[in-house]
């Protein structure tokens, strides 16, 4: 049972030197290139950058403990960050201290709510939300993303969390255009993406293997930060205007009480939510692939608890809301991390900057850092799925369009709720009108074929019709309406045989209807059976009054019910044409 909750126990006890040496180099290399994601997404929260280094700490620690990934690593991610400042600046002045009151508020809310959510196992309630859904969401989000820093990039003050209003507050304020600025930050951003793009190829032909190419390559955040800060402070940037991290505090965080005022908890409650569903999300989507690579399992529920203690940790020490990152995580994975003490290490990295070298990062380009974000979120743009979804299914894609259209257009908030809302809406709506077909025998085979589709054979008084889907409330009445058209447009029948093998559940509503559908035969001197029934579905059936009240059978196979029906004297047999 306590392995259960401390995942820890289940790998801590076989722990050895060679697992050591390989968390160790991983927790090194993480905490080098994680230090300017930490501070650049502090700032898109609207956060001193300090509390990005905090909220790397004993949240990555807690998770260590608590999580079942091995590879998974906690802080700071770009669209939680966004969640978080749209949330933040509805109920607090960005810089104020009510506005870091807020949000310590905002991360003991989420992590509360993720325990909760571990403990009561409901973890598959992340399943509701579709996968074009969310990746509509994740691409408007680094849009807007990405518009929100082009402000930083050019040195122009603008404000807003959705596009339009940000938009409009950059060409609104273009007369403060800052050149330095802005050769800052499109030569960070050029240096970037050319990295991104041509810097494995290039480091592999000097002669190094695949994954150390890479490695060095996700690294030129790092080679950005040292030398822009390096050109900051030679050149005095701060005093010809060029916008800097300023004066971060040293030592380790300091140890922070939520307000208890219900109002400010009041307001956050519901922003609180959005921000653990979509960070549960990416981090278990994350964190499954991953897995599945290594052979490893993955408990969602758990996660939850793992997640939830993060954001309780960031609430105390003065951190903000986090969760499983992507692009750290795959850092943590390429560079060899075995377990989670990877994590503790970069966590024990990172403390040790806090404390001593903070004084370094004073001259640090904010340029510097809004370049770095925007090419690390734009990866989050798929066009290829947009593209696909559209040529799959026109449905889904309207649900993902409305979630990028109201993501840029009301935000961040309305975006997610929309997709979620979409979500369970199109599941409704498929299911409530299951697919069906009446279908015939192959013939020479136990085989049963849609009558549409295949030759098949049919006997002339029987109806044999398939049901593909499970029958709950919402397609109860539907599944009744089909069975007595079908019975209208042929009054030659005498038997109708409804093929259950795709039911794997009947609910009360569907029972009801299953009453109405058996007395209404009845009435018109057709027989209703049932063939295929699952058995957890017959052990339920069982437990009503409708196997008494059938007026046929319950047959084991579709092929025994044509057999004894096919003795019947009014069941003749007709071949398709």
């Amino acid at each position: 049972m306590l392995k259960r909750y401390l995942p820890v126990l289940t790998w801590l006890p076989h722990y050895n030197r060679r697992l050591l040496g390989a968390d160790l180099l991983a927790g090194v290399i993480v905490t080098v290139m994680v230090i300017p994601q930490s501070l650049a997404y502090a700032l898109l929260a609207g956060l001193p950058a300090v509390v990005g280094l905090y909220a790397s700490l004993l949240p990555a620690v807690l998770y260590a403990l608590l999580g079942t990934s091995r590879t998974l690593a906690i802080g700071p991610v770009a669209i939680i960050a966004l969640m978080t400042g749209t949330a933040l600046s509805s109920v607090a002045t960005p810089g104020s201290a009510a506005y870091l009151e807020a949000a310590l508020v905002l991360s003991l809310l989420s992590g509360a709510m993720l325990v909760a959510m571990g403990l009561l196992r409901l973890g598959f309630f992340a399943n509701f939300l579709s996968h074009p859904v969310i990746a509509g969401f994740l691409s408007s989000s680094a849009v807007l993303i990405a518009i929100s820093q082009s402000a930083h990039l050019a040195g122009i003050d603008a404000g807003g969390y959705n596009a339009l209003d940000l938009i409009a507050s950059l060409v609104g304020n273009l007369s403060q255009l800052h050149w330095p600025t802005l050769a800052m930050g499109l030569g960070t951003l050029l240096f970037l993406v050319l990295s991104r793009r041509h810097g494995v190829r290039l480091f592999t032909r000097l002669g190094l293997t695949t994954g150390t190419a890479s490695l060095i390559a996700r690294g030129a955040p790092v080679l950005a930060v040292i030398a822009t800060t390096l050109l900051s402070w030679r050149l005095g940037l701060a005093g010809r205007g060029v916008a800097v991290v300023g004066d971060i505090p040293a030592g380790l965080p300091p140890l922070t009480l939520p307000t208890p005022e219900l109002s400010l908890w009041k307001a956050l409650l519901i922003p609180a939510l959005l921000i653990s569903v979509v960070g549960f999300v990416e981090s278990i989507s994350m964190a499954q692939m991953l897995a599945a690579r290594r052979r490893q399992r993955i408990s969602p529920n758990q996660e939850l608890v793992g997640l939830g203690g993060a954001n309780l940790a960031a609430a105390f020490t003065a951190g903000m809301p986090v969760t499983g990152g992507l692009s750290r995580t795959v850092i943590n994975d390429e560079a060899g991390a075995q377990t989670p003490l990877a994590g503790l290490f970069a966590a024990l990295g990172i403390g040790g900057v806090t404390l001593a070298f903070t004084p370094l990062l004073h001259h640090l380009p904010i340029a510097t850092l809004a370049a770095t974000i925007t090419v690390a979120i734009l990866t989050l743009v798929d066009i290829p799925l947009i593209r696909q979804t559209w040529r799959y299914s026109r449905s889904d894609f309207s649900a993902m369009a409305v979630t990028i259209l109201l993501t840029l257009v009301e935000g961040v908030e309305a975006g997610i709720i929309s997709g979620v809302v979409l979500s369970i809406g199109l599941f409704l709506y498929r299911t409530s009108r299951p697919h069906s077909a009446v279908v015939g025998r192959i013939p020479g085979t136990e085989h049963f074929r849609s009558i549409t589709r295949h030759e098949v054979e049919t006997l002339t008084s029987v109806a044999f019709l398939r049901i593909d889907e499970s029958l709950y409330f919402a397609n109860a009445r539907y599944l009744e309406d089909t069975v007595l058209q079908m019975v209208a447009r042929e009054p030659g029948l005498e038997h109708v045989v409804l093929i259950c093998s795709a039911v794997n559940l009947i609910d009360a509503s569907a029972l009801e209807s299953l009453d109405a559908i058996n007395a209404r035969l009845q009435e018109a001197e057709v027989t209703l059976h049932l063939a295929e029934v699952k058995g957890p579905v017959m052990d339920r059936l069982k437990r009503s009054d409708f196997l008494d009240d059938l007026t046929g059978r319950v047959f084991l196979s579709s092929y025994a019910a044509w057999q004894a029906l096919k003795a019947s004297p009014e069941a003749g047999t007709e071949e398709a044409p």
